[in-house]
Parts: C-alpha cells; sequence; structure tokens
C-alpha cells in the first residue's frame, strides 16, 4: 500500500470514535474491484469522506436517489461509492479534489462529472440524460385500414404545450436561450457557481420549478459558462432573476424576497390572466383580499381599451391585479358620470369607497405605442399600498420602486405595537385623502429585528423609538427634520410639514454613506460608465484611443527635443573658449 492510502488509513482509524456518517446500502468499491465493475454500462459514483459534513448532509439524498432508481425495472444506470478516506489513491486516480463529488463512467471511461446542486430533482434529470436502459419499448400494435362506412370525424383539438412537464430547472445555454422565449413565459435565475447567495437560493430555486411543474417555465443560466448570454441580458450581480411574459414583452426584473413562498407567490400571480371581469356583487370581496387593485370602468362595446389595458397589464406580473366592467352599477357606486368613460381606479388600503387616483386611457385615435407606455407608467406609479410593513419580503419593491417615491420610515420597538402602527396607519389615510397620489408611501419597520442596519443608515438608536425619517434610498439620503428644522415627530402635521420640505428643496438631506463609501460608489459608478461606453462603442473608443496615444506621442517627442536643446545651450555656454 502507498504511504498516501496508509496515511488515510490510519487517519480514518484515529477518528472511528466520532462516529461518522456511514455509507448507505450500496456497491461500495474499492481498488481491487473498481474498474472491473464499472467497466460494462453506465456508472455514477459518489466519492466520499464520511469525515464531511457536506457528504454527512447529502447522505438521506443519495440513499433516496438510490432506492427510486433501483426501484425501476430498467434504469439503464448503475449507482456506487467509493470511500475516500480509506483508499485515497483512488480518488485521487478518478481526478477528486472535493466531497463529495459525483463521476459519471460509461463502459469504464470518465465522461462528466454533476456539478449542479445536489438535489433530488437535479441528479434524476442528469441520470435521466445518460442513462441507457437495455429493453426496448413495444411498439404500438398495426392498425388494419378499411373503407368507412361513414364520414370520417373531425381531428381532435391540439392540446396546448404546458409547460415545465417534468417539474425541474431547464438549464439554458446561448443556443437554447431564444427557443424558451419562445415557448412562453420563463422566469430565469442568472448565477455564477463560486456565489454563495447563488448557492444558498440553488435549492429553493427546486423547489420552486417543481411547484410551477405544467405552469410556468423556471430556468437557469450559468453565467460562468455563458458569459456573452448574460451580459446581453443585462447582468449586473448575481443571482439576478428575470421574468419574462413571452409575447414579445419586457422582462422584468424580480426583487422580491428570496424564500420559497414569496417566490411561489409572485410565480403564480405572473402566469394568472392579466385582466379579470369583475361583477359588482363581488367589489367588496376584492377590496377585503387585496391592498391595492385596479379597476377599468368602459363601455360594453370598448374592446380596444380593454385590450390596450390588458396588455399594458402584462409590466405588474399580476401585482397589484386589473379587473374590468362595463355595469353601471360601479359608476353610480363611484359618482361617476357616464362621460367619463374609460376610466381607470386606483383602490387602495382596503378602501371601497375612494380611489386614490384615476387614469382616462388615451382615445382611439392616439399613437398606439404611446397609449400602452402611458398606461404602463401610472400602473407602476400606484402599484404600492399607502402604507405597509417594511420587511425583507418588501424591502425591495418599496425602496426601489420605478416611480421612485419618497418613503416614509417609522422604527417601531415592536412590530406587535399595534397602537404605533395604527398610528402610521391613520397618518397615511390623512395624506391619502389630502393628496391621493402614489408618491410617497408610509412604512414601519422592527427595530428589534433591524436596529443595527436602522442606526448605520439613517441614525435611528433604540431611545429615540419610534423614530421617523424620510428616504430617498436610490440616493442613499434622508431626512429627519421639519420645515422648521425639529426632529420629525410620529405626528400628522411633523410628517406633512418634512414631506412639504422636501418637496420643495428646503430642508438639507443628509447622507447614509460617509464620504469615503460616497467616493467609491462615485468611482465605481463611473468605472461602470466607462465599461458601458467601451462594449457599446467599440470602433469610436479604439478611435479615441489611437488618438490619444498619437497626442501623448507627439507632446513627448515635443519635450524632450526642447530638452536635448537646452541641455546643448548649456554646454555650450560652459566652454572656456
Amino acid at each position: 500500500m502507498r504511504l498516501s492510502a496508509a496515511l488515510s488509513l490510519v487517519a480514518s482509524l484515529a477518528l472511528a470514535a466520532a462516529v461518522p456518517v456511514q455509507s448507505v446500502e450500496l456497491t461500495v468499491l474499492n481498488p481491487d474491484n473498481f474498474k472491473p465493475t464499472i467497466a460494462d454500462g453506465v456508472w455514477l459514483i459518489e466519492h466520499f469522506s464520511p469525515y464531511c459534513h457536506h457528504c454527512r448532509d447529502f447522505a438521506p439524498t443519495w440513499q433516496e436517489l438510490v432506492d427510486r432508481t433501483q426501484a425501476k425495472a430498467d434504469p439503464g444506470i448503475h449507482l456506487a461509492q467509493v470511500n475516500c478516506a480509506v483508499d485515497g489513491d483512488l480518488c485521487s486516480e478518478n481526478g477528486v479534489k472535493g466531497y463529495p463529488q459525483i463521476n459519471l463512467y460509461k463502459n469504464g471511461k470518465y465522461v462528466d462529472q454533476f456539478r449542479k446542486a445536489r438535489s433530488l430533482e437535479l441528479l434524476e434529470e442528469f441520470i435521466a440524460q445518460h442513462a441507457e436502459p437495455t429493453s426496448k419499448p413495444i411498439p404500438p400494435a398495426p392498425t388494419t385500414t378499411q373503407a368507412p362506412t361513414e364520414a370520417p370525424s373531425p381531428p381532435p383539438p391540439v392540446s396546448r404545450k404546458l409547460p415545465n412537464p417534468r417539474g425541474a430547472v431547464l438549464s439554458l445555454t446561448g443556443n437554447t436561450f431564444q427557443d424558451a422565449l419562445k415557448d412562453g413565459p420563463l422566469f430565469v435565475k442568472f448565477f455564477a457557481p463560486w456565489c454563495g447567495h447563488c448557492k444558498k437560493l440553488a435549492p429553493v430555486w427546486v423547489d420552486l420549478a417543481r411547484h410551477m411543474a405544467d405552469k410556468l417555465t423556471v430556468a437557469e443560466v450559468n453565467c460562468e459558462e455563458h458569459s456573452a448570454l448574460c451580459k446581453n441580458q443585462d447582468v449586473t450581480g448575481y443571482p439576478m432573476l428575470y421574468f419574462y411574459p413571452g409575447g414579445g414583452a419586457a422582462k422584468t426584473e424580480y426583487t422580491g424576497g428570496r424564500k420559497l413562498e414569496a417566490l411561489k407567490a409572485f410565480a403564480e400571480r405572473a402566469v394568472s390572466p392579466a385582466v379579470q371581469e369583475i361583477e359588482y356583487d363581488k367589489l367588496h370581496q376584492v377590496v377585503e383580499e387585496h391592498p391595492v387593485f385596479y379597476l377599468l370602468l368602459h363601455a360594453p362595446e370598448d374592446t380596444r381599451t380593454v385590450n390596450d389595458v390588458t396588455q399594458a397589464a402584462h409590466v405588474l406580473l399580476g401585482s397589484p391585479p386589473i379587473y374590468t366592467s362595463s355595469s353601471p352599477a360601479f359608476l353610480t357606486h363611484f359618482s361617476l358620470p357616464a362621460s367619463s368613460l374609460p376610466i381607470l381606479l386606483a383602490l387602495k388600503d382596503h378602501d371601497p369607497t375612494l380611489p386614490v387616483s384615476t387614469y382616462h386611457p388615451p382615445a382611439a385615435n392616439s399613437k398606439h405605442t404611446t397609449s400602452i407606455e402611458n398606461t404602463q407608467r401610472w400602473l407602476l406609479s400606484n402599484r404600492l399600498p399607502t402604507t405597509t410593513e417594511l420587511s425583507s419580503e418588501s424591502f425591495q419593491a418599496i425602496m426601489k420602486a420605478p416611480h421612485k417615491p419618497l418613503v416614509v420610515l417609522v422604527a417601531v420597538p415592536d412590530t406587535q405595537d399595534a397602537q404605533t402602527i395604527r398610528k402610521v396607519r391613520d397618518i397615511g389615510k390623512q395624506w391619502r385623502n389630502r393628496q391621493g397620489a402614489g408618491d410617497v408611501v408610509f412604512t414601519w419597520m422592527d427595530a428589534g429585528q433591524w436596529g443595527k442596519w436602522l442606526k448605520s443608515m439613517y441614525g435611528i438608536r433604540k431611545g429615540d423609538l419610534p423614530g421617523v425619517v424620510i428616504a430617498e434610498h436610490e440616493k442613499l439620503m434622508y431626512y429627519d427634520t421639519d420645515e422648521h428644522g425639529h426632529k420629525i415627530q410620529l405626528e400628522a402635521d411633523s410628517i406633512f410639514s418634512a414631506i412639504d420640505g422636501v418637496r420643495k428643496g428646503t430642508i438639507r438631506a443628509k447622507h447614509s454613506e460617509n464620504i469615503v463609501e460616497r467616493l467609491a460608489r462615485y468611482l465605481n459608478a463611473k468605472m461602470i460608465a466607462v465599461e458601458y461606453y467601451v462594449s457599446h462603442h467599440p470602433w469610436r473608443t479604439l478611435l479615441f484611443a489611437v488618438s490619444f496615444l498619437s497626442l501623448l506621442a507627439l507632446a513627448a517627442k515635443r519635450f524632450l527635443a526642447s530638452d536635448n536643446i537646452y541641455e546643448y545651450r548649456e554646454h555650450k555656454s560652459n566652454r572656456l573658449d
């Protein structure tokens, strides 16, 4: 036995008292039987160490994979293991550099390595791609053709192909990406294998794909292997999630929570009908269910407006929902004349009586593209409720909303502080009734959970609770005083005075970053801008570079020439003759 193998064996005996995970009931290969065993057929081999915590975590998944594979009559593949703590030389010969490492062999030769997240679904997908069953499918029995005694019946309608039939994550490349877009809605994760957040999201993404089977294609792109595709799709960080509605509609970045429930809720909404009919007697039910929704009222024959709003609604991805009706009962309910049709109403905060904003879709003779874009802008600017909790799930949607609202942030001692939260809601309602616009959002945040972040970003300390600031997160700036220079209090007059001062520019903003952080962010933004310019204007950049180098060379040449003349004259003036 060679030295490394002996050392591995000694190490395994020395650590036996630790009682690590044992091998599952499976063929465990060693140097004596490894090559003869895998010489025939397809083999998937897990190289593991019983002292590796990743191997211990993976053991139940491997056991279930074995059970499922062996339960098939003709799986077309064999599964086995190699204990690298005992047979280290064998693992080294097979290029094992970490544990667990899963290699695929065919007829004794190495074929591939499984490199994705070690989930049961992805492993089964990998097996399905490489397995070679020995049995052949039984061909259908031939049918005899007879002359029909009556007119043939029409062929059955062709059923629509359901997306994601296997409930598995679809790996896309530059060659398959466009074809996947043509097949319908697509939810894509752009990731890098070394990214910690990507690794954390990987099992959640697998569960999402399983949940959305037959509903939505859930896919991923490895940006290390397909960097050109990621660059083309404007991927600037990892993981970045984009939803593609299909039908030529623009993609939308998903910025919500990364937990499974938040992703499932988003995906379900995204594939639901963009616009739904509503009957008047269902109004109060919809008001109770949704903190924000839109209502399109139109004449019965006005199909163009309904179609335009339906097209514009894709930008919302189902949240908030849009309902339509031509019932005159809604006109009576909202005290609207028939001449106001068509009209879009934004209803918020479970209030069925007073729309916070109204919008008249452009007339039929207006430019169609402009009509859609204007409608989308209005929909996006009114999609947030007046008051809501600021949490990890809602942070991106609020702080990075496209219409850039002012965010009134109230730090509360506890989200169970019903009295303080009720006060925030009352102040938000007063503002809504006063202004009716959606450019200000009132939020509360749990200071117990987010105390350090609130202190570093907005200077809110535990002794200041409930602390109030007005945030412009995109600029990383905030305001904590009203127009009179006093600290903002949790009172309507104080908050409204501060909002008015921010709008008029009479209140000085504070920075959430120090001067070094601001300088670094400024330089980073400039570098990104330069990179963007170079990548989009390569020939122009080359021309500038050549021109600059030519001017630099010319200037250097003149400088050196003038310097030599000076030295010559100085030398001549020092001569005695």
